[in-house]
C-alpha cells in the first residue's frame, strides 16, 4: 500500500508538490498524467526516496528516506531521462541483479525480447547506447525481477512500435500482484492497463477517476469543461471532440464510455488551461437531452 499525506516539495521559490495526499491499495494500477512541470517526477523522485520534502510517504510501511535501500530492492525503476553511466552495459546488469537478487538471465530475457542483444553491447559503456536502446535496457532491469511496484516515468519514450507493443505485453503479464504508477502521454496505450488515472497540476491532484466497469463499449459520459480564458486551440480540439461552448468559457458535451480516458489525455494537456472539469456516466437518455440542451 502506497499512502502519501500532505506532501510538499520546494526548489527555491517554486513549489513542485503543494500538500498532495494519496492513498492506493496494493496491487492498484495508476496512470499517472498532467503537463510538463505539474510535478510527475518530482512525485516519483520522492517515492523513490532521492528528495527529501515535508509530509509523509509510506509504502509497505516503509519511509523512502529511511528505508531507501531495503525499499529499492523492491521497485522497478524506469526513469524517463536515462542516466549517464560509463559503466559497462554488462557490469550494469550484474550490479543491479546482485543488489536486487534477480538473475541476469532474466533481465537478458527481457530485453532480447523488447529488440536488444545485450550480448552484441556487453562491453559497451551504458552512456554509449542509443536512446532505444538505453530504454529497453532500463525496462529490461525494472521488469526483469520480481517486484512489488513499477514507477515508470514516460517508459516508452524512445521504443519503436514492436518494442512498445512487447513492453505493455510485459505490464500486462505481470499480473495483480504488482502495483504500478505510470506517467505517459500516451493514455491511449496504456487505459486497458491501469484502473485509476490521477491528473496533477502545479504539484496538486486535479483528477481522481477509478476505472472500474465504466467505460465499457455502449457507455457513454457527460462532461462539463471551464476555462480561465478564451484559446482559440482549444476551442478547435473542443469541438473535434464534439463539445459545444455554453455560458461563456463553459462547454459541455458527451463521449463514448471506451474513449473516456483518451479525453482525459485531451484534458491533460490543456491542464494549464482548465478551471474545472466534470465527468459523470449516464444512460442514453440523459445523453441525448444533454445534447439537445447544448
Amino acid at each position: 500500500m502506497i499512502l502519501i499525506k500532505e506532501l510538499s516539495k520546494q526548489f527555491g521559490a517554486t513549489r513542485v508538490l503543494d500538500h498532495l495526499s494519496l492513498e492506493a491499495p496494493s496491487g492498484q494500477r495508476i496512470a499517472l498524467v498532467g503537463s510538463n512541470g505539474a510535478g510527475k517526477t518530482s512525485l516519483f523522485r520522492s517515492l523513490l526516496g532521492e528528495y527529501s520534502y515535508h509530509g509523509s510517504i509510506s509504502i509497505d510501511g516503509l519511509d523512502p528516506r529511511r528505508d531507501r535501500a531495503r525499499l529499492l530492492r523492491m521497485i522497478g525503476f524506469v526513469p524517463q531521462i536515462a542516466p549517464r553511466l560509463e559503466t559497462p552495459t554488462g557490469a550494469f546488469i550484474r550490479y543491479v541483479a546482485e543488489v536486487s537478487g534477480a538473475s541476469v538471465e532474466e533481465i537478458e530475457g527481457v530485453a532480447k525480447s523488447l529488440g536488444l542483444d545485450v550480448a552484441a553491447v556487453r562491453n559497451r559503456a551504458f552512456v554509449r547506447l542509443s536512446g532505444g536502446m538505453k530504454q529497453k535496457l532500463l525496462i529490461a532491469l525494472a521488469l526483469g525481477r520480481p517486484t512489488g511496484l513499477l514507477i515508470l516515468d514516460e517508459p516508452t519514450a524512445n521504443l519503436d512500435p514492436a518494442a512498445r507493443a512487447v513492453f505493455y505485453d510485459l505490464l500486462a503479464a505481470r499480473g495483480r500482484h504488482t502495483a504500478m504508477i505510470i506517467s505517459s502521454h500516451r493514455i491511449d496505450e496504456i487505459a486497458p492497463l491501469v484502473d485509476r488515472v490521477v491528473e496533477l497540476d502545479r504539484g496538486r491532484i486535479v483528477l481522481d477517476d477509478t476505472v472500474t466497469d465504466a467505460g465499457a463499449l455502449g457507455s457513454s459520459f457527460l462532461v462539463e469543461v471551464e476555462t480561465n480564458r478564451v484559446e482559440a486551440s482549444f476551442a478547435r480540439a473542443a469541438g473535434e471532440w464534439g463539445l459545444t461552448q455554453f455560458e461563456g468559457h463553459r462547454w459541455r458535451g458527451a463521449i463514448a464510455g471506451p474513449d473516456r480516458l483518451r479525453f482525459l489525455g485531451f484534458v491533460a494537456r490543456h491542464a494549464g488551461l482548465l478551471s474545472g472539469v466534470e465527468l459523470r456516466e449516464a444512460d442514453r437518455e440523459s445523453v441525448n437531452a444533454d445534447t439537445l440542451s447544448a
